[in-house]
């Protein structure tokens, strides 16, 4: 007797075919690549460089900022960048299995016009003229699917067969989603948003606050520090170091890279708090800097009430999305994502306040930081998560980024270092606090986390994304001068 293939098992399988014909046959690896890739540590670097010729490599090895500025000198051509990076892009799909969607063709026709545009008119087609950017498989492009994983949206716009329908899911909008950016550099954020920004999208969508960049906030606060990401006397920033939530703790590699920043930040001069939570020798300094306790309201509040609106349709709405073809969910979702009842009107409504009172609590908590100096903290550095990089499976617990949501406050994750075994070893005489904390405690494993990039959040307040930028580009600069 033999085995059918579930429907919507055959549909993914055919919507994965279809992605690999789409990888241009130059492009394509060998099955010894793809063994090899299977038995590395690391995808990225040496291993993936060695499918790039060496001009690839060297437009790949440029940020946003200078591939625009290499384009506007003609440098580069459009299709030069292009080209290059919907080759590493292919390769990195093929290793793993990174892409929902493949738009090769359409990237490269695009860039032959702007590079017709330019050669006719010596002018740029605006500020990211001929620069590749990749999109969350939640943005609707003409032509492609837009599925977010679910198998019962391929061939469909969100599910629905009328391709001239254009709907939204019903759903909770009082904590609302907002675009943001990625790029490998401080300076390629400010490019993307700024671009945004100067494409006015308040007239188009009644929901973006009409508020253009502010260049002069930008400059004030960038101004408070040398270009070496030192303090300048008297302007130095105060700021927050949070460790823990109090609920999980952050493994040691994670514990690391805060005490490098507040290390870093003191030894440039910088003013760190630092939040006590535990013994104060967990987090020796080098230097003598003002320690000011950050004790916000309880980051547990706030997980609860946005977990509350998270769940709020009881799960309906997902199951409703893979009812379309059949496919369950996922392993690591099935506890959490059961069907439920929705949430009564009346609690739905209770939240929403309980929400409001949250962040005036918070406010309220940020001002009192002025008590002393009369100076309130400028911004506050927090974890991610409680781990590196994620593993598959091992990610149970992301409430570090949940109260931000809440407050809808401003917030930039940067770069801080790697997970090292030699330097982050497992304290086997940590006693968790809870359950949450135990199953965090016991996934780490120095052997598999080592060389895993650890990032941190700069967390300022709502509508500060100019000074939060800034800042954040103080505390990289600090960083990497330290480094030197």
């Amino acid at each position: 007797m033999q085995l059918r293939t579930p429907s919507w098992q055959a549909k993914a399988d055919a919507k994965v075919k279809d992605l690999q014909s789409k990888i241009p046959k130059e492009w394509v690896l060998q099955d010894v690549d793809l063994q090899k890739a299977k038995e590395q540590r690391t995808l990225t670097g040496s291993f993936m460089d060695q499918f790039l010729d060496k001009h690839e490599l060297e437009i790949l090895a440029n940020d946003s900022v200078q591939l625009v500025a290499s384009i506007q000198r003609r440098q580069y051509t459009a299709v030069e960048v292009v080209r290059s990076y919907c080759k590493a892009a292919a390769i990195a799909q093929q290793i793993n299995n990174c892409l929902h969607e493949i738009m090769f063709d359409l990237a490269m026709q695009t860039a032959r016009d702007l590079d017709r545009h330019y050669k006719e008119t010596g002018n740029v087609k605006g500020p990211l003229h001929g620069l590749p950017v990749s999109l969350k498989d939640q943005f609707h492009v003409e032509g492609y699917d837009t599925t977010m994983g679910y198998v019962g949206w391929i061939g469909t716009y969100e599910g629905s067969h009328d391709l001239n329908k254009v709907h939204k899911n019903p759903g909770q909008d009082t904590y609302a989603s907002s675009v943001g950016v990625m790029g490998t550099s401080i300076e390629a954020l400010k490019l993307l948003m700024t671009s945004m920004l100067s494409t006015e999208p308040w007239n188009d969508d009644p929901n973006v606050v009409k508020m253009p960049w502010d260049y002069e906030i930008e400059a004030s606060t960038l101004a408070r520090a040398h270009p070496d990401g030192s303090a300048k006397e008297d302007l130095e920033l105060k700021l927050g170091i949070l460790w823990t939530d109090g609920v999980v703790r952050p493994q040691p590699p994670v514990r690391r890279a805060l005490r490098l920043v507040f290390n870093t930040l003191g030894d440039l001069g910088h003013k760190a708090g630092q939040a006590i939570v535990h013994s104060l020798t967990e987090y020796p300094t080098r230097v003598a800097v003002e320690v000011l306790d950050w004790k916000p309201p309880s980051h547990s509040t706030a997980n609860k009430i946005l977990g509350a609106f998270f769940m709020a349709d009881g799960c309906h709405d997902i199951h409703r999305q893979l009812d379309l073809s059949g496919e369950p969910l996922m392993p690591p979702l099935r506890r959490g994502f059961q069907l439920k009842d929705p949430l009564p009107l009346l609690e739905y409504q209770d939240f929403t306040l309980q929400g409001k009172a949250y962040n005036e609590t918070y406010s309220d908590y940020w001002n009192s930081t002025s008590s002393g100096d009369g100076r309130i903290v400028d911004a506050f550095i927090m974890p991610v998560a409680p781990n590196a990089a994620v593993i598959p499976g091992k990610y149970s617990y992301g409430a570090y980024t949940e109260p931000i949501n809440l407050l809808d406050y401003s917030a930039v994750v940067i770069p801080v270092t790697k997970a090292e075994k030699s330097i982050d070893k497992f304290d086997h005489d940590y006693q968790p606090m809870n359950g949450a904390d135990r199953k965090t405690w016991e996934a780490y494993d120095p052997e598999t986390y080592d060389g895993a990039p650890v990032g941190l959040q700069i967390v300022g307040r709502k509508w500060d994304e100019e000074k939060i930028w800034a800042i954040s580009k103080i505390i990289d600069t600090a960083l990497r001068t330290a480094a030197r």
